[in-house]
Order: C-alpha cells, then sequence, then structure tokens
C-alpha cells in the first residue's frame, strides 16, 4: 500500500486492477480498504478503483480530533474521498462510505460515471418513520453508553447489529479491543446518519445526479436499509435496485459475487 498526507492525516491507500476506467471504493465503518479485494478483484480488467483506508481504519493512524463537532468525520473522509477523483470515476461505497459516496455525487455529479451503494444508511431519508423510530431509540442508548465510558457493551451491541454475524466472543481479543477504542469515532459516524450534516437530503440535491445508480441491499439487514434504498430511489432520474437474499448488512463480505455481478451491471449501463 502507498501512504500520504491527505486533509492533514496520513491515508494509507492502493488501487485494485488494471483497467481502464478509474474508480473510488469507500468502505463502511470498522471496515478496510482491504475488504474490497474478493468483491473487486473480479473486475480488475475494467476498472482501476482506489480503496484507502479511512483515519482510524485499516493501517492509516487514528482519528484524533478533541472536540470533534457532529458530522466532522463524515466531512473529513468526504474530503478525503474526494482528493482521489481527477476525472469522472465509476464510485462505489459501502454502509457508511455509500453516504460519503452519496454526498460526493450530490456535491459534484460531473464527478460521477455511475454510483453504486451498497446498503446506504442515510437514516435522515426515512425520518419519522416507524423503523426510524425504533432505531432512532437504539441510537439514544448507544450515545448514552459511549457518553457514560461503556465502550465495550456500546461495541457489541453495534456489532451485534451491523456486524457480519460474528459472535463478540468469537473476535481475537485485539480486534475487540480496537472496536472499543473506537467508539467515539463511531458515535460522530452514527449521528450523522441521522442529522445528515452535509444536507445530502436536502431539496433537489439528490435529483441532480445523472449517473446511474444502483441501490443494494440483502433481506436479512436492518430493515431500514431497505426503506432508505426506497427512499432514496423515489429521487433518482436512472437507479436500479437489488435485494440479496439471505445478504445481512456486510454483503461485500458475505455476499461478494453478488456485489461483484451487480456493480458490473451499473457498469454496463454507464
Amino acid at each position: 500500500m502507498a501512504h500520504d498526507r491527505r486533509m492533514g492525516h496520513q491515508i494509507w491507500w492502493h488501487e485494485i486492477g488494471q483497467g481502464g476506467r478509474p474508480a473510488l471504493a469507500v468502505h463502511c465503518t470498522l471496515g478496510a480498504a482491504s475488504l474490497w479485494a474478493p468483491v473487486l478483484t473480479p473486475l480488475a480488467d475494467r476498472l482501476t478503483v482506489t480503496v484507502f483506508d479511512q483515519p482510524g481504519h485499516g493501517q492509516s493512524p487514528p482519528w484524533e480530533d478533541p472536540e470533534p463537532e457532529p458530522g466532522a468525520y463524515q466531512r473529513l473522509v468526504t474530503q478525503i474521498a474526494a482528493s482521489f477523483i481527477s476525472r469522472p470515476v465509476d464510485l462505489i461505497g459501502h454502509s457508511f462510505g455509500a453516504s460519503v459516496a452519496l454526498r460526493i455525487a450530490v456535491g459534484a455529479p460531473e464527478a460521477v460515471r455511475s454510483l453504486t451503494l451498497i446498503e446506504p444508511v442515510l437514516f435522515r431519508a426515512v425520518e419519522g418513520s416507524p423503523q426510524w423510530r425504533d432505531l432512532r431509540g437504539h441510537q439514544d442508548h448507544f450515545e448514552a453508553l459511549i457518553d457514560d465510558g461503556d465502550y465495550e457493551a456500546a461495541a457489541k451491541g453495534f456489532m451485534r447489529e451491523w456486524g457480519a454475524g460474528v459472535p463478540w466472543a468469537a473476535l481475537p481479543e485485539h480486534q475487540r479491543a480496537r472496536f472499543c477504542a473506537s467508539m467515539p469515532m463511531v458515535r460522530n459516524i452514527s449521528a450523522a446518519n441521522f442529522e445528515d450534516p452535509g444536507r445530502i437530503w436536502r431539496e433537489d440535491g439528490i435529483e441532480g445526479i445523472e449517473a446511474p445508480v444502483m441501490l443494494v441491499h440483502g433481506d436479512k439487514s436492518p430493515p431500514i436499509v431497505a426503506d432508505v434504498c426506497t427512499a432514496l430511489a423515489a429521487r433518482m432520474a436512472d437507479v436500479g435496485t437489488a435485494c440479496i437474499p439471505g445478504g445481512g448488512h456486510m454483503l461485500p463480505v458475505t455476499h461478494a459475487e453478488q456485489v461483484t455481478d451487480l456493480i458490473a451491471l451499473n457498469l454496463e449501463r454507464s
């Protein structure tokens, strides 16, 4: 992997593939650039994909902001992601990474050739719905645990809802420790999914995306994700939605082949 300073942070990154189309993929919270390899390697003859470790993820050093404002982390990662774009790209994002990709597409639609959003978590899109109210209660509890310093309980709950289905006790000790230490960062990230500090959901924003969009979710994922996909699709001009049977939130890990096929399908539309 290469590394350099971007937006004041040391960022590790590398490329997957040698294809003629430039692409950028943004990973999920508590993920890493390495998770993209099974999904993107089969597209190596078509794409050259830049993948990077967000601050506090993978090999990139921890995110250190002593008094972060709401949405600070989403803004930072959006700026880092945008720094890799020099011409229109096939933009791919998973979970929080999908929020970043969508924020770029709304802010600079001319920079996006195609947009694939896997398990998008822009909960602002369904604010006030029964699913939103239920999840908002879980979020309030999650934030309270972190504010009280109970990082382990917060991490257990987060991984139970948004992880790949691996029991907490089965995770390596060093990984559990890293997840616990990351909870203040995750608090800032998850709050932005509700508050939409980048105003992704603003009037006429999403309608400006002209690139073909593919929205992907699993039928075993938290139900609100399908609702978010439906709300997003209703405001998009050129969009397809796919539900992967048996898939939960971590589709790039658990259902890599199906995700690859859906990205390839969206490439053919652009």
